[in-house]
């Protein structure tokens, strides 16, 4: 049996991949709001979610310690993403292009924004591992859907509140950010619950084509211990 934090596979190397390409994608459109029935939600809600997915199942097939380096790889990738758009939108455009405004309203993220956003990340991912990992460990294993069900819950419900919270607080009424939470949470988690039997079934796949299955008795959930 390899050991998980020091070997990519190839399958942990494409969710790796996918959840940095989701996060990053996830921050793009994020700038466009949709219409959802009565429901007014970021675009990203159709791709955010996903990142949720692929960290439930990494943690649960290779361990928090390797879900831990995803979630930092995620953040580098991010930031690159916004420090190339923000150095793209700072050079001067060819007299003939007529699209500047527009690159700076879709890609000028506002400093706020982008610090609600990377912080919401973070709360939130390294919740929804660390719950996983410490339910994982306390249910020898079993249970596997009501652990990813109870993690994203609160994974999801964390990143939301951090989010609209230090985004929006002191902007709109308190009253109507309250309102906000849950609806954007509730969108998010109800994506993520009608999506588990994949991961689940995608989980023990992984587990058997890895030949490993690890259980984080003795890790430590401290989300700065990235060399560990």
């Amino acid at each position: 049996m390899r050991d998980a934090a020091s070997s990519l596979s190839f399958p942990l190397t494409l969710l790796i991949g996918l959840f940095v390409a989701g996060l990053v994608i996830s921050n793009i459109i994020a700038v466009k709001l949709i219409a959802l029935g009565p429901f007014i939600l970021p675009a990203a809600v159709v791709v955010f979610p996903v990142t949720y997915i692929i960290g439930d199942v990494v943690t649960e097939v290779y361990g928090y310690r390797v879900a831990r380096r995803m979630i930092w790889t995620g953040f580098a990738g991010n930031l690159l993403a916004v420090l190339a758009a923000a150095a793209g939108g700072l050079l001067p455009p060819a007299p003939f292009w007529k699209g500047q405004a527009a690159y700076q309203e879709i890609l000028g993220f506002a400093p706020r924004l982008l610090l609600a956003s990377f912080t919401a990340y973070l709360v939130g991912e390294f919740a929804n591992a660390a719950v996983l990992a410490k339910m994982k460990v306390r249910t020898r294993g079993r249970y596997m859907l009501p652990r990813f069900w109870v993690s994203t819950v609160v994974g999801e419900a964390l990143d939301s509140a951090v989010f609209l919270t230090l985004a929006f607080g002191g902007i709109v009424p308190s009253g109507v950010l309250l309102r906000l939470i849950p609806t954007h949470a509730g969108a998010k988690i109800l994506y993520e619950f009608l999506a588990s039997p994949f991961s689940a079934a995608l989980a023990r796949a992984l587990k058997r084509w890895e030949g490993m299955d690890v259980f984080d008795v003795d890790t430590r959930l401290n989300p700065f211990l990235v060399m560990e």
